[in-house]
């Protein structure tokens, strides 16, 4: 731990350290996926990794926040998720409210779901976010996992963007950017009321921030419009504006892909969105995802290499 003393202010992602981010910046766009198929790992079985299946994933984690597998494992088996989160080192899951009793969440239309506003239930599009953006810091979300049983009849495609990418953009953009969405009440969402009173308290946090230990980038943010509230001032609307553009504009850097049967995502927790879908009769669309608060294993201190870049 001596070893990476004070890493969160050495960052290249902390405000001012130009030079360390100059060196992170460069070989980020160099080394990054180009396309979908560069994240994909053809694997056996992800309830059982061999060492270099496990090793290819990390790898691409490392470099781009996340991976996506094929395997031919399509049954409705929610080990899968979780023995595959334990191998990459994930162990404390978020059981949160909608999650089942075992603490990975079936997402799948449901109407009582639905009909309580919860839109990942529906076959509306879901816009883009990072999961938990409403949790409390002790229950930061760092890692995901998705895993497809059943795809739609037409629809449910997922589109990714690496948040340090997000955070790229935005910086070469305008440094003041990051600046305001790096303010401690930059996001607000506010709490949730049921019939019994407070279900979830207030949220109030940054979008960007930096783990003091290790300097990684975690990302808090949701595209919604309805239960969030902004920093009213104007340095906050103008980043939450550009970051609303590089999102839904043509950054080249989002990956679009769809997840089929035996596939799945696994990632440190990137800005994702889904399509409107349509199923098939009988043939309910059925992913099984994990969240988790620690980072992918492995993952982490990646921009400490470049540190004695040229």
């Amino acid at each position: 731990m001596s070893a990476i003393a004070g890493a969160g202010a050495q960052s290249p992602f902390a405000p001012g350290n130009d030079e360390a981010y100059a060196r992170w910046r460069d070989r980020k766009l160099e080394a990054r996926a180009r396309a979908p198929q560069d994240l994909v790992v053809e694997v056996r079985d992800p309830r059982a990794l061999t060492e270099a299946e496990k090793a290819e994933i990390v790898r691409r984690c490392r470099r781009d926040n996340m991976a996506i597998y094929a395997s031919p494992v399509t049954g409705e088996d929610k080990e899968v998720p979780r023995r595959l989160g334990a191998q990459l080192g994930l162990a404390t899951l978020d059981t949160n409210f909608l999650a089942d009793e075992d603490g990975i969440t079936s997402i799948a239309v449901s109407g009582a779901k639905a009909g309580a506003g919860f839109i990942p239930y529906t076959t509306h599009r879901i816009r883009w976010h990072t999961d938990g953006y409403y949790n409390p810091p002790a229950l930061r979300i760092r890692a995901m996992l998705l895993h497809c049983v059943r795809d739609a009849a037409s629809g449910g495609d997922t589109a990714l963007l690496d948040h340090e990418l997000a955070y790229l953009l935005l910086r070469d953009d305008d440094p003041a950017h990051v600046r305001a969405l790096m303010a401690p009440d930059a996001l607000v969402i506010p709490a949730r009321v049921d019939d019994e009173g407070i279900a979830r308290p207030e949220a109030v946090g940054p979008v960007f921030s930096t783990d003091p230990g290790t300097g990684d980038l975690h990302m808090r943010y949701t595209a919604r419009t309805r239960s969030v509230a902004w920093k009213d001032d104007g340095a906050t609307a103008a980043a939450a504006a550009r970051l609303l553009g590089i999102l839904d504009g043509d950054s080249g850097l989002v990956m679009r892909t769809r997840l089929q049967p035996g596939m799945g995502l696994v990632c440190n927790n990137v800005l994702h969105e889904r399509s409107a879908f349509e199923d098939a009769p009988g043939r309910p669309r059925l992913l099984y995802r994990a969240r988790y608060v620690e980072r992918i294993a492995g993952t982490a201190f990646s921009w400490l290499e470049t540190k004695t870049a040229g």
